[in-house]
């Protein structure tokens, strides 16, 4: 199909969520043409089509040349400017959460957070001494002289050692989820910083390969 003289710009962000297995170009890009024709043909083209119901199969990773290639199959002649991300991530949402669920979440996040907060302050002004916290916690609640190891002591652990597997995203060699560990994040920002190292380094004593 004709297209000469035509320049479409192309725009998608690192991170897409889709609701539906079949992925067009509309549900992850924001596109504009001087042909409105083009732009809503080129719109309605499909990029990807999720298979599968494992999780792991519900995030992809695509360059954008992918993309290009895709719409020149239809307008060779067609120049495309890319003026968002070079590679993004598309994530197919099966089951979009409903916002009465997301508004329970928020609540249970906002009074851990309080009551987290609040524990923090008080083991700081005893000088981060747990134990007396929770025996100046127990002897105001129960009215009782704090004896030893009781319920708080009991569940103060069991939270730590499930906040801690939650964070670290492990059980065992099993992750809870599919996303990146904490430790899988930090490794990719240290490559990163490696790579830019390297090749600053080598850019500044002209050791690098350039036209």
């Amino acid at each position: 199909m004709g297209a000469s003289g035509q320049t479409l710009y192309l725009k998608i962000e690192q991170n897409c969520i889709v609701y539906e297995r079949s992925v067009k170009l509309q549900d992850i890009a924001s596109v504009e043409c001087t042909d409105v024709g083009i732009r809503r043909q080129v719109l309605q083209e499909q990029i990807y089509h999720f298979h599968g119901n494992e999780k792991s199969s519900f995030v992809q990773v695509f360059s954008i040349l992918y993309i290009i290639q895709k719409i020149h199959e239809k307008y060779p002649t067609l120049e495309i400017e890319n003026i968002g991300e070079p590679d993004f991530v598309i994530r197919y949402v099966p089951d979009p959460e409903k916002k009465a669920v997301q508004y329970f979440k928020t609540a249970i996040v906002c009074v851990i957070l309080f009551f987290g907060s609040a524990f923090t302050i008080m083991t700081f002004i005893e000088d981060v001494s747990v134990s007396k916290v929770f025996a100046a916690l127990h002897t105001r609640v129960t009215g009782q002289t704090y004896t030893g190891v009781g319920a708080l002591e009991i569940c103060f652990c069991i939270g730590l050692a499930i906040g801690i597997m939650v964070f670290y995203n492990h059980v065992g060699h099993k992750k809870i989820t599919d996303d990146p560990t904490p430790i899988q994040v930090a490794m990719r920002k240290y490559e990163q910083d490696v790579d830019t190292t390297y090749i600053e380094t080598s850019s500044r004593k002209g050791k690098n390969y350039d036209v």
